[in-house]
Order: C-alpha cells, then structure tokens, then sequence
C-alpha cells in the first residue's frame, strides 16, 4: 500500500464532546499508524456549540483551543485547520489549507461533515464516511438537491449500517454503492482499563433527545432519538437488581422523575464530556454499557453499531445494547449482548454478573477482531487508491 496524504473532516470542533473527540482520533491515529500524514480540516458553517450556555456561538477560540489541544497531544501538531464565519480558516492558513487539498491522496468526509465546495472539485478522491445513517439515505432517495450535489462530489461511500442495501434493512440506498465499515478503535488506548476494578455500576453516556432529523419511510415514522426506547426500558435496573447510571443532559421533567423513580440513576454528562481523558476513564472503569439504539436505526434494522460501545468493548466492559440487527456479522452471547424487549435486557444483565470475568474477556476479543482501526481503516485506504 502507497504511504500518502490524508486529511480528514469531522464536526469535532463545532461540537467538542469527549465522545466525538475520539471518533475522530482513531479515524486520525488508526490513519497515521497505517503510515500516512494525516491533518484534520473542520468547515461545517463556522457556529460552534457552547455547551456550558447550550446555544450556538460565533467565536470558536474555547472550542477549537480544546479540540487542538486534544489532537496535539496524539501527534497532530500543526496539522489542524477550522474555518470560522469569516470564511478564512484558524490554526493552519487559508493558504496552507488549499494547498493540503490539492496535496491529499484522499480526503475523508467523517459524520458527512463537510459540504463539499469548490475547492474540494478537483480532490484527488472524496470520500463520504457516514456514521448516522437514516437522514442522508432518505433525503438522497427522494432526490433532494443539495444531497444529490454532495453525492457527485464524492467517489466512494461507506456506512457504519453494515445492513445497508441487504435483504431485510429498510434504509434506501439510494442507487449508491454503499461499502459497510464499523467504528474504528485504536485498542491500546482502551486495553490498560482490562483486569482493573469495575465500579460495579453499568452506565453510558449521551443526549437525552435528539431533534432535528426524524424521517419516515413508507409513511412509517422513525425517530432520530434514543429518549422513547430508553423510556420502554425503565424496569430494567429493579429487576435485574443492577445500578444503571445514564450520564446525560437530562436534568428534571416527567422522563427523569418517571426513569429515576423506576432505579435508573443520573449523572451530568457536560463535565465529564469535556475531558477525553476523564471520558475514557468513566467508561474503562465502569462494570459495563446498558443502552439503547435510536429509533431510526434499530427498527429499520440497519446493523449499525455504536463506536462508543465499542470503546466499552476494547476497555473489556460487556455491552448490553438494543438490537439493530448487528447480530448478523458481529459475535453475540458473551461480551456483547442484545435484547429486543425488557425481559431480554434483564436476562442480558444477570448473564453478565453471572460470569463476569468470562464476559470481559469476550468484550476484549470482540474488540480485536471487529473493531481494531487497522483492520478497519486499511481497506478505505485501499479503496482510495492508497
């Protein structure tokens, strides 16, 4: 494989959350570790979210000082660029910027973050990485412009729906030449968590409710949020007489009385996603992930799989996680676990502490096999041309 230039887009800095700081650092380091140089370019429209006032804002010094200095840390000084409402871009030059995209052997579109422009019309090979799938598949399907412009943009299109286009997945593909992947885990990072005390407490971490991105299919409503299938699985800490911990941004109304009434316990994501460091050590040191899947992509039975769990996973916590019809290419009944319904969620649980050690080593080799960023990121490069 020819060693090249890459660079890769993402939402990192519109959107400075530990999780998706590491979503973007193992596509950056699995990519560098494969013998590329690697740079990270952000251009999603110059407003950055500030979670602490939880509105959008102009000014993205904070955001982009903690997400560069994040990146820095993993190698990539230098090599980080974000356009802000000017048009010009901070961190790397307007300048430099321009010539990185002539340069780069393949530019990575992570999350569909990037509307391509027309500086990307001459990029050697575009390639579009999408990770929440549901929206963009509709919207291409019924032909939207904008959609459709950023499709020919792009010579190559891969999806974390690892069902997408096969028998049973309701998600239209578009007429596109989908290429599944999974969320890419650079497992060294995760692995010093194995063996070490759990805290006894199955947690995970995320937004309560998603807004903005509903679709329908058929006349048939899907939700892009994970609030009502956690809503149906209220029960399951009383009866499987285990402490479930949602951090979140969750903070009073009728689904917090009605989850904390039935044994589910809160804890405010906002601190904790501010720090990758603190991010990863929550998850490393927890007894294992209980969550649910959005509704747009469990019933529609995409097989897309969450790369937060798979950071559980590769730290050797078991995941016990609604199904999306991901069984079908990933191991299941030890390490990882899924339910369709309450009861299962329970029996999932209890089968856990029944055997732990038993279901943290799985964890860790459902990790290696499935989720390693070699593994993973190798063929993309290939498919570039790389």
């Amino acid at each position: 494989m020819r060693s090249g230039v890459i660079v890769v887009y993402h939402l990192s800095i519109q959107l400075p959350f530990a999780g998706i700081i590491w979503q973007l650092l193992h596509h950056l380091i699995g990519f560098q570790r494969l013998g590329f140089e690697v740079h990270y370019l952000e251009d999603t429209g110059g407003w950055i979210y500030d979670a602490v006032a939880e509105t959008f804002i102009s000014d993205p010094t904070r955001n982009l000082t903690m997400v560069r200095t994040a990146l820095e840390r993993h190698g990539f000084r230098g090599r980080v660029g974000f356009r802000d409402k000017s048009g010009e871009y901070l961190g790397i030059s307007t300048t430099e910027c321009m010539q990185l995209l002539r340069d780069a052997d393949a530019v990575i579109n992570l999350c569909g973050a990037l509307d391509p422009a027309e500086e990307h019309a001459n990029v050697r090979c575009l390639v579009y990485l999408g990770t929440d799938p549901g929206q963009f598949q509709v919207k291409l399907q019924q032909r939207d412009p904008k959609t459709v412009r950023c499709v020919a943009a792009h010579k190559l299109f891969f999806t974390y729906a690892w069902n997408l286009g096969s028998a049973g997945c309701l998600l239209p593909t578009g007429d596109l030449p989908w290429k599944p992947t999974r969320p890419p885990i650079v497992l060294d990072y995760w692995s010093s968590f194995a063996g070490l005390p759990d805290s006894g407490v199955f947690t995970t971490i995320g937004t309560w409710e998603n807004k903005g991105r509903d679709i329908e299919i058929a006349g048939e409503p899907y939700s892009w949020s994970k609030h009502l299938n956690f809503l149906a699985m209220a029960d399951v800490p009383h009866q499987s007489y285990q402490t479930i911990e949602l951090a979140t941004d969750l903070k009073g109304g009728p689904d917090y009385e009605r989850m904390k009434s039935a044994g589910f316990r809160f804890r405010s994501a906002i601190p904790l996603s501010f720090e990758v460091d603190e991010y990863r050590k929550y998850i490393g040191l927890s007894r294992g992930e209980f969550t649910v899947a959005k509704d747009v992509v469990a019933r529609t039975w995409s097989g897309w799989f969450s790369d937060r769990s798979a950071c559980y996973l590769a730290a050797g916590r078991p995941v016990v996680t609604q199904n999306t019809g991901f069984e079908r290419t990933l191991p299941t009944g030890a390490g990882l676990l899924h339910f369709d319904n309450p009861q299962e969620a329970v029996a999932a649980i209890r089968a856990i502490n029944s055997d732990y050690p038993r279901h943290c080593r799985a964890a860790r080799e459902i990790a290696g096999e499935y989720f390693d960023a070699a593994k993973l990121l190798k063929p993309i490069a290939q498919a570039a041309g790389l």
